[in-house]
């Protein structure tokens, strides 16, 4: 029986020798026909995948972006006056890769996932740049808030956790500030940051992470940069980037805050690529499908369904507008894409109202679903209360006499104006929020005056701090405002208001 089994063996083992075949590996070379501006053409290099990493001589690195059937058209990482007519050029049938994981965490790097802060480290896996957005079946309505620890945001534009707030200004009005202060205010949360910077100036980019490295932030956030003096590609790729990077974490059943500072640099990044490649040009110079370059990416933030693992992918993308034209191309693609947008307006800014934020023009798709108890319970009336503010306030310039009425709304008004002004970096927990907008119910900030507000704030703060500790433990656990809890802080602040 062994003697039978044995011959079995060779028999079989004899049949796969003779079937053995060793086949050619055909490696295709290409040539490179036109270079210029970070962009080359490549003949005889055909079954490109759209996406993938070209090699050139020299060990240069490209991106396939536009197919030929005998060749494409691809743009160059970096070192791009390396790249010369008449080099070679293979395929690697691979498309970009960014490396994920906990060790990304505290790291700055470029798109590609190279190091920029010296230090290199071992990547624990890669996801591809490019990934498909979860399917509707994937997913779960909004219902958890990510505070901001910005009062005007999370009482009148609340952010859900899975959302896509747009943040829309014109320059220097502090888009990026909200940005920056939301990523602080997740320190205690729990909640993994991602921060894109896409075309900004270098020093501008070392002062967000010096700002974040100051507020212990960088523990819990990853920074993708591609600075201004970036190649095209470079800007073109990280969004995307940091995105892959979020989706890890997320898919780990985390809750990932990112931000994308900001899209209209990563727009002509785009356009400026499809320039050189002769794509046809549209509407501003854009090429046709540049909706599409935004709503793929932004459709990857989600709130994934149990089944999923419950993880949620937060996006806070920013959009720069000129002369406040919201009407433009750009930022009508992106509103139409996000579930709502806080936009800051200069004047306000100017005037000293900071953060800047309109609320007339802010809106929050998502809205009070994604808000916690005890947030409802004292903003319902803010929006109605600051809009007849402003609408009196401007009929009051034209008359010096108000009626006692008018005059107390106006002060009640300018209260809370001055209640919604906060400094950079000095986010507002749930309970002071809350228990700042019930004081504000109780008319503590009405007729303090422009002026006199910031010591009174402070002073108000620090008796929140010593005498209504345990109310804001309750509020911070509970996320409600308990009747009880709403009856003591009403007591506590009439003392407050007879001591001062």
């Amino acid at each position: 029986m062994r003697q039978v089994s044995e011959l079995n063996i060779s028999a079989f083992l004899k049949q796969k020798i003779e079937d053995f075949s060793v086949a050619p590996v055909e490696f295709v070379r290409g040539t490179v026909t036109t270079s210029g501006d970070g962009v080359v053409r490549v003949k005889d290099l055909p079954r490109r995948l759209y996406g993938e990493l070209l090699e050139f001589d020299g060990g240069v690195m490209g991106m396939a972006l536009d197919l030929d059937e005998n060749g494409a058209g691809a743009v160059l990482f970096d070192s791009a006056d390396e790249v010369k007519v008449g080099d070679g050029v293979r395929g690697t049938g691979a498309v970009a890769e960014i490396p994920v994981g906990n060790n990304v965490l505290g790291r700055v790097l470029d798109p590609i996932g190279r190091a920029l802060d010296g230090a290199p480290f071992e990547p624990e896996r890669y996801y591809p740049v490019e990934r498909p957005a979860p399917t509707v079946t994937d997913r779960r309505p909004v219902d958890k808030p990510m505070q901001t620890g910005i009062l005007a945001i999370d009482s009148m534009i609340p952010i859900g956790r899975g959302q896509r707030e747009l943040i829309i200004g014109d320059r220097q009005t502090g888009k990026t500030t909200i940005a920056v202060d939301s990523i602080l205010n997740q320190k205690e949360t729990g909640v993994i940051c991602v921060y894109c910077a896409i075309g900004q100036k270098a020093s501008t980019v070392a002062q967000v992470i010096k700002t974040l490295e100051n507020g212990g932030a960088m523990a819990y956030t990853a920074v993708v940069a591609a600075t201004a003096s970036d190649s095209p590609a470079m800007q073109y790729l990280a969004p995307y980037s940091a995105c892959s990077i979020a989706e890890y974490f997320m898919e780990q059943g985390r809750d990932v805050l990112i931000v994308y500072d900001d899209l209209s640099k990563h727009a002509v990044a785009y356009r400026t690529i499809s320039l050189l490649l002769h794509r046809p040009p549209g509407r501003e110079a854009y090429p046709g499908d540049v909706f599409y370059l935004h709503s793929r990416l932004l459709e990857r933030s989600a709130c994934l369904s149990r089944g999923r693992g419950g993880g949620s992918l937060t996006a806070l993308p920013i959009v720069e507008t000129m002369e406040n034209n919201i009407s433009a191309f750009i930022p009508t693609n992106v509103i139409s894409i996000t579930d709502g947008q806080i936009y800051l307006e200069s004047e306000l800014f100017h005037s000293g109202v900071r953060p800047a934020v309109n609320t007339g023009l802010s809106v929050s798709r998502v809205g009070r679903a994604a808000q916690t108890n005890a947030m409802k319970k004292v903003s319902g009336t803010l929006r109605i209360d600051l809009s007849q503010y402003r609408e009196m306030a401007v009929f009051a310039r034209f008359g010096s006499d108000v009626d006692p009425a008018t005059k107390k709304l106006l002060d009640k008004g300018e209260g809370l104006v001055n209640l919604f002004k906060q400094g950079k970096s000095s986010p507002y927990p749930l309970s002071r929020q809350v228990l700042l907008l019930l004081a504000y119910s109780q008319d503590m900030f009405t007729g303090v005056g422009e002026k006199a507000f910031p010591a009174y704030l402070a002073r108000f703060l620090a008796f929140l701090s010593e005498q209504c500790a345990d109310l804001c433990e309750v509020i911070d656990e509970t996320g409600d405002l308990p009747d009880d809890v709403k009856t003591k802080a009403e007591e506590r602040f009439k003392a407050f208001g007879r001591q001062a």
